[in-house]
């Protein structure tokens, strides 16, 4: 540990499964190695569960359902509220975790571990106000009488952009409602998740109430599931890709599902803009985690009076970026979580510029160890290269130009994604009118940041189904049950 910028060696970390409260190195007796995205190489290794751990994580989490169901409310809340505490307490060494293993820089991952954290706050609050409903029949006949029960056995499939906070935005509200619950992490980031469930066990969580377990076959693992009529809801973070896949492996079973899926997100900005804010709403929207965020500005498009100094002052400001090892002090853009997608935006770069896009900030790799890309803007992209049409989730902010707001709604709207859009006016008017018809499921109006645990997040179209967050995150996790009855 001589020199080491960590609190912890990563070798002792918890890295074999989670199961009824008990660790176990997976019965494939295969280990999957977990890479530093700032060096190339590894730091240690997870186990790789096979289908029948999967299954055993079933087990586990169906056997502990009952008692956890039957738990006051207010010892739920407690325990989360524990959870909170917990978490809140070990910040810098969970936000160190979260940079070794994801590369972002450690101010964000601060970030992420105050904001996964507020989830189990937020919800520790929720948990106490599961209200139902009583009301007089239309006819007089009977009482409606409505009641919000768990929906039972959850399975939680987690991304590697955000690893802490895309595990208890589920975890979390799934608790809260009195689901137990088995969580399958990113193999590119499942150190974080496993450091996270020795906090749940020690802020009282029953064993089995919540599992995790990390596997090289996620497909089958994640179907196998799926298939035992004992698990009764999905929620799912990541591409629409795999997210239209598990929707059709959850219609064998017709289980209610929860997905966040892709973004491309508009970043629209007015002459009438406050250029300074505008400029600081652009880098919180596009550089949160480096770019790799499904909330992340993906296409920037800026009247014509404003886009020179509002290009010029972007190109300065992200160009002005120190790229580096993301745990290392002073860095402010960590690099990409592997070579796939090193490579991807490279390429995405490169055929934009051919396309004729001008750089006037980065636009090409550095080479050497680590899977770094700078942070670039590229001016006059044209509208149909894959720049502006795919999610990026990299540094890398494409502009363009427009006259008209119908014109750049039109533009804005002109996807298959609708997870969030931004909007940058001094007219408040003009503002909430082009929020109104913007295709999204949330809007930052005058705001590079929108996520927040109290608020309802989600997309529209091919971005997701259901939200996360707010009071809406509990009730994906219930069944409302109907009782008529007379008196």
């Amino acid at each position: 540990m001589t020199n080491s910028p960590f609190s912890f060696d990563p070798v002792t970390l918890p890295s074999d499964l989670w199961i009824g409260g008990q660790r176990r190195p997976g019965s494939t007796g295969r280990r999957i190695d977990v890479i530093d995205p700032s060096t190339g190489k590894p730091i240690t290794s997870v186990a790789d569960a096979s289908i029948e751990d999967g299954l055993a994580a079933v087990d586990a989490a169906h056997a502990a359902a009952p008692a956890w169901a039957a738990t006051a409310p207010r010892q739920r809340a407690e325990i989360l509220r524990r959870c909170y505490e917990l978490m809140i307490e070990r910040k810098a060494m969970l936000a160190q975790l979260i940079s070794l293993e994801n590369g972002k820089a450690l101010p964000d991952a601060e970030g992420e571990v105050a904001y996964a954290a507020e989830f189990f706050r937020w919800f520790s609050e929720e948990a106490v106000r599961l209200n139902g409903d009583l009301s007089i029949s239309p006819s007089g006949a009977n009482r409606i009488l409505v009641q919000y029960q768990p929906i039972g056995v959850a399975v939680l499939v987690t991304p590697w952009n955000f690893p802490a906070a895309m595990a208890t935005r589920k975890i979390a509200p799934a608790l809260a409602a009195g689901c137990t619950c088995v969580l399958k992490p990113a193999t590119e980031t499942p150190l974080t998740a496993y450091a996270l469930a020795e906090i749940y066990r020690e802020a009282g969580v029953p064993d089995g109430v919540v599992n995790v377990l990390t596997t090289s076959k996620a497909g089958a693992t994640v179907s196998a599931m799926l298939h035992d009529p004992r698990v009764r809801k999905l929620s799912f973070t990541g591409s629409t890709e795999v997210g239209r896949h598990l929707l059709r492996e959850a219609a064998d079973t017709v289980i209610s599902c929860s997905m966040e899926l892709g973004g491309n997100a508009p970043f629209i900005v007015f002459d009438d803009a406050d250029l300074d804010l505008a400029i600081e709403g652009a880098m919180v929207a596009k550089m949160r985690n480096g770019g790799e965020a499904c909330t992340a500005a993906n296409r920037f498009y800026v009247q014509e009076g404003i886009m020179d100094a509002f290009a010029t002052r972007l190109a300065e400001r992200m160009g002005a970026l120190t790229l580096g090892k993301g745990y290392d002090s002073g860095v402010q853009c960590g690099p990409l979580i592997n070579q796939d997608a090193l490579d991807r935006i490279s390429g995405l770069v490169v055929t934009a510029m051919g396309q004729g896009a001008e750089a006037l900030a980065g636009g090409k790799a550095p080479g050497g160890d680590g899977f770094y890309y700078p942070p670039t803007v590229l001016k006059n992209v044209p509208a149909d290269s894959m720049l502006v049409r795919d999610e990026i989730f990299g540094p890398v902010a494409p502009l363009a130009s427009f006259k008209t707001e119908e014109e750049v709604i039109a533009r804005a709207n002109d996807t298959e994604y609708g997870l969030i859009a931004y909007v940058f006016t001094g007219d408040l008017a003009r503002g909430l009118r082009v929020s109104e018809k913007l295709e999204a499921g949330m809007i930052g109006l005058n705001r590079g940041l929108a996520s927040d645990p109290a608020a309802p997040f989600g997309g529209v179209k091919q971005s997701g189904l259901g939200r996360e967050g707010a009071h809406h995150g509990i009730l994906e996790f219930c069944e409302a049950k109907y009782i008529a009855v007379s008196w």
